[in-house]
């Protein structure tokens, strides 16, 4: 199933920084060193200002400043090869046309051309990630001429497993990709690259909880790490 993505133009559209490596970080790694995939990252929110009562980037204005550099040292970790970065709301996807955020994708991809696109789970707690994952959806409608063949989802810790247990848009991975330990230590290197959301053990984004996630995901498939995806279509 790997073999699928070799060669492949891939592009990875995710809701705010950090979640391009909480989602895949280490199966990009994998992919770049090994596949000779070409991959573009798209970072849709400025990821911050919901912290706040009120919306004001002024008075963010620094601290976005650095989330934004923390991406670069977040890439250079992972190795992928472009990033397009955006400034819709943190947490406020739902306050913008869905419209809008669907323009961007949409832009992006006539750009760049990718045959495969990476997104979050649909069902997600995060509004953001849900309004992603609906803007990929739309945009890359299966019509006679459209050019992504393929769309896979995954899970961003501390926003996909907190989805209620009775809740049937939990996420049930049916694709997994075995990474080794340099792929996984690359991806915990890119998550520590940023300040304001790596956080201490026993949180999801630690180290040691993002290690635990790629070995649980591998025990369950008699590996030893893997992450995991739903692959939503692939027309072959």
């Amino acid at each position: 199933m790997l073999e699928l993505l070799r060669n492949k133009k891939i592009l990875i559209v995710v809701a705010h920084p950090d979640d391009e490596i909480l989602g895949l970080g280490a199966t990009l790694h994998k992919l770049i060193n090994q596949y000779n995939v070409t991959t573009r990252v798209i970072i849709l929110g400025e990821g911050i200002t919901s912290r706040s009562d009120n919306r004001d980037t002024k008075l963010w204005e620094k601290e976005l400043e650095l989330h934004r550099s923390n991406i670069y040292k977040a890439q250079k970790a992972i190795g992928y090869h472009s990033v397009g970065i955006y400034d819709f709301p943190d947490n406020r996807f739902d306050s913008v046309a869905l419209l809008d955020i669907i323009k961007v994708v949409e832009k992006e991809k006539a750009e760049f051309g990718p045959d495969v696109v990476f997104t979050h789970h649909g069902g997600d707690v995060n509004v953001d990630h849900q309004k992603t994952f609906e803007a990929v959806v739309t945009c890359c409608r299966p019509m006679e001429h459209e050019m992504v063949k393929t769309i896979i989802t995954f899970e961003t810790m501390s926003g996909t497993e907190w989805r209620a247990s009775t809740d049937p848009r939990n996420f049930i991975p049916n694709f997994f990709i075995s990474v080794d330990e340099e792929d996984l230590n690359s991806k915990i290197t890119a998550m520590e690259s940023y300040e304001f959301e790596k956080r201490k053990y026993p949180h999801p984004r630690s180290p040691e909880a993002l290690k635990i996630v790629a070995q649980r995901w591998g025990v369950a498939n008699g590996i030893n790490y893997a992450e995991a995806f739903c692959l939503v279509r692939n027309i072959s």
